[in-house]
C-alpha cells in the first residue's frame, strides 16, 4: 500500500527528516509524536508532496509518488489529503463553499473563478458536514465558527476529495480539550467507517493512545518508534522526547503508566 524508503529532507545544512522508512500494509490511524521541530510535519509534506523529498522514495500502490509532476501530482494530492493546523479555510466564504473548495482540483478554470458547482456536489458536501454534526452552519462564514468547528469544516473539505489517506498535521493543537476530543473522534470515525488511512501528527501521548492504532516516534528527524499504543512505556517516552525530558510537550510518565490501554490489535 504505502512505503517510505530512506525519506530525506535536507534545507541547507539542516536536516529535517532523516532517512524515515515506513511501511502501511493496510487501512489504519497512525500516530506520530516527538517533539517541536522533530520532523513530523515536513515527513506530512513530503507524503502530500508540498515538498520535495530530498533523498528516498514513497510508493503507493506500487506507484513513485516522488515522480509525479503536473496533473499527476495534483491527482496525487487529491488522493492524500491534507488537514493543517490552522484550518486553511477561505474566512469570508461561507461553510459549504468552504467544503466544495476540495473539488477544485477537477473543476475547470472558469467554475472556479465564479464559485460555480454541480447540485450533486452541493448535496454531498452538505452531507458530509452532517456526518460531521455541523450541517447546520452550512451558510455561516467559516469565520463565525469555534476553532472545533471550522477544524470538522476543514476534515469536511478533505472528505469531498474522496481521499484514499488523509493527512492531519497538528490537528487538534490549536483547541481546547472538549474540541479535540470531537475531532480526534472524527476522524477515528472516518478511518473505522470509510476504511481510510490516517496520518496524524500529535502533541500528546495520551491523545495518540487512545485514538490510534499505530504510533511513529520522531526524534532529530528520525524515527526511533514504530509499534502498538500500547507499547509506549515510560522508557520508549524518554527515547522520543530525550532522556531529561519532563514531558511538557506529552503526557507525564503517570498519565503513560496510567492511561487505560486500547485493546491489543495486530500490528500494521
Amino acid at each position: 500500500m504505502l512505503r517510505i524508503k530512506q525519506l530525506t529532507k535536507r534545507f541547507g545544512k539542516n536536516i529535517a527528516v532523516d532517512a524515515a522508512t515506513l511501511e502501511v500494509d493496510k487501512p489504519c490511524m497512525i500516530g506520530i509524536i516527538g517533539r517541536s521541530g522533530a520532523g513530523k510535519s515536513t515527513l506530512l509534506r513530503m507524503l502530500n508532496q508540498l515538498e520535495d523529498a530530498t533523498e528516498g522514495s514513497i510508493t503507493f500502490d506500487g506507484r513513485d509518488v516522488t515522480a509525479l509532476k503536473g496533473n499527476d501530482k495534483r491527482a496525487w494530492q487529491a488522493e492524500c489529503a491534507m488537514i493543517f493546523q490552522q484550518f486553511n479555510l477561505v474566512p469570508r466564504l461561507d461553510v459549504v463553499s468552504n467544503v466544495l473548495h476540495g473539488t477544485l482540483n477537477r473543476r475547470s478554470t472558469l467554475s472556479t473563478m465564479f464559485n460555480l458547482f454541480p447540485m450533486a456536489d452541493i448535496h454531498k458536501a452538505i452531507d458530509i458536514l452532517d456526518r460531521l454534526g455541523i450541517a447546520e452552519h452550512a451558510p455561516k462564514r467559516a469565520e463565525a465558527l469555534s476553532g472545533g468547528q471550522q477544524q470538522r469544516v476543514a476534515i469536511a473539505r478533505a472528505l469531498m476529495q474522496d481521499p484514499k489517506i488523509i493527512l492531519a498535521d497538528e490537528p487538534i493543537a490549536s483547541l481546547d480539550p472538549m474540541n479535540a476530543q470531537v475531532v480526534m473522534q472524527a476522524l477515528r470515525r472516518i478511518h473505522e467507517e470509510d476504511g481510510r488511512t490516517v496520518i496524524a501528527n500529535l502533541h500528546t501521548l495520551d491523545t495518540a493512545r487512545r485514538y490510534c492504532d499505530r504510533v511513529v516516534g520522531m526524534r532529530d528527524g528520525r524515527i526511533v518508534f514504530d509499534g502498538l499504543p500500547e507499547q509506549l512505556t515510560t522508557g520508549v517516552a524518554r527515547e522520543i522526547y530525550g532522556a531529561g525530558a519532563d514531558f511538557s510537550e506529552a503526557a507525564t510518565s503517570t498519565e503513560i503508566e496510567t492511561l487505560e490501554p486500547r485493546p491489543v490489535k495486530e500490528a500494521v
